[in-house]
């Protein structure tokens, strides 16, 4: 944790409030949204990189886990109320092994955590809507559009830009990806529209994961994680009950469907990667920033289809082929161009700090 966010995590309620106008009046280039948008340029390249490779092992591993995990045991409710309830207990874990300490949150940073929860079950809720109403490679073309929408939210409510090349890498990005995706398109008007809502609210999920623990809130990844897993929790059980997943669970169990033994380490074996991940993806949600997750998120699934090549004998054709290489041109493309960014904007406060301090 930083020192700024220790500050403000040992101030009450209202004084936070005090404190937040305080930092929004004394901008000095007139942001009227955050202070601090530009924070992942502020960390060492070694330091992102090492959170990133991280987030994409934990991501793909999970990815190949669920995939078996599913294929018995069709649940993707109770599953999701699995790995949220893993995150409650290992963050709770944490927090008394002195991981963490607690913030001192008022009623409306709490009722925003709620808030944060409905959004983050109605992103799974919608995904698997639409899932049901398209065919694959049509919701996974659309997913590709992510990075899009999340620099739509940043400059339309944070008035946030981006340099030309950040941009231009964005094309080999998304076209790569949806040429190594590509297949049967079928979808239904609804799909169509559950489908593009789906994105935009997972746009809007990553940047709003990214602003509580990077704006004035300044929540540490990990408690961050621990507040809003069980609201999580409950919600995605909730939904498992609604569906009758709750109830088709019991039938198998009472049939002997689920083996206590071998099914019950296989799921918390599950569960506990997933608690890996999600502290692996905060963390590099803070650290890399909200744009670089979702283009991250483009890049795993072409990873997640090279890995399913070898382990799964997938075949590909010349254009899944040549998606995957398009998108590797275009991921290296915005690496540079996100350098250039961070070294930019060092430059910019080398010169600016002299001139502050005459």
């Amino acid at each position: 944790m930083s020192r700024n966010s220790q500050d403000v995590a040992l101030l009450s309620p209202e004084e936070r409030d005090l404190k937040s106008d305080d930092l929004e009046a004394g901008k000095s280039h007139g942001d009227s949204k955050d202070q601090n948008l530009d924070h992942e340029y502020s960390i060492p390249s070694a330091v992102k990189f090492t959170w990133l490779g991280t987030y994409f092992f934990f991501s793909l591993v999970l990815t190949l886990y669920n995939k078996l995990v599913l294929g018995k045991f069709h649940f993707p409710w109770l599953l999701t109320f699995l790995h949220t309830l893993f995150a409650s207990l290992g963050t709770y874990g944490m927090l008394q092994m002195g991981y963490f300490k607690l913030s001192r949150l008022g009623r409306r940073e709490n009722l925003a955590l709620v808030a944060f929860s409905a959004l983050f079950t109605a992103n799974i809720a919608v995904s698997n809507l639409s899932l049901a109403m398209v065919s694959v490679p049509f919701y996974q073309t659309m997913r590709m559009l992510c990075p899009i929408f999340t620099i739509l939210i940043f400059r339309v409510w944070y008035g946030r830009t981006y340099s030309t090349m950040t941009y231009l890498s964005l094309i080999p990005l998304i076209i790569g990806a949806t040429m190594t995706t590509a297949g049967e398109m079928s979808f239904s008007d609804a799909g169509f529209l559950l489908t593009i809502l789906g994105v935009i609210l997972a746009a809007l999920k990553t940047v709003v994961t990214n602003r509580f623990m990077t704006g004035s809130l300044a929540l540490p990844p990990v408690e961050f994680l621990m507040r809003m897993s069980p609201l999580a929790a409950l919600q995605a059980l909730a939904c498992a009950t609604a569906t009758g997943e709750v109830a088709a669970f019991r039938e198998q169990v009472r049939t002997g469907g689920f083996n206590p033994v071998s099914s019950s380490l296989s799921l918390a074996g599950n569960g506990f990667l997933a608690l890996l991940l999600n502290i692996s993806s905060f963390n590099t949600n803070k650290l890399a920033g909200a744009l670089t997750m979702t283009v991250c998120g483009n890049l795993k699934q072409c990873l997640t289809v090279m890995l399913g090549i070898f382990l799964f004998n997938v075949t590909v054709d010349f254009l899944n082929g040549a998606g995957m290489a398009v998108t590797m041109v275009g991921a290296a493309i915005y690496s540079k161009a996100e350098l250039d960014n961070k070294n930019r904007k060092k430059k910019q406060e080398a010169t600016f700090k002299p001139t502050e301090q005459r």
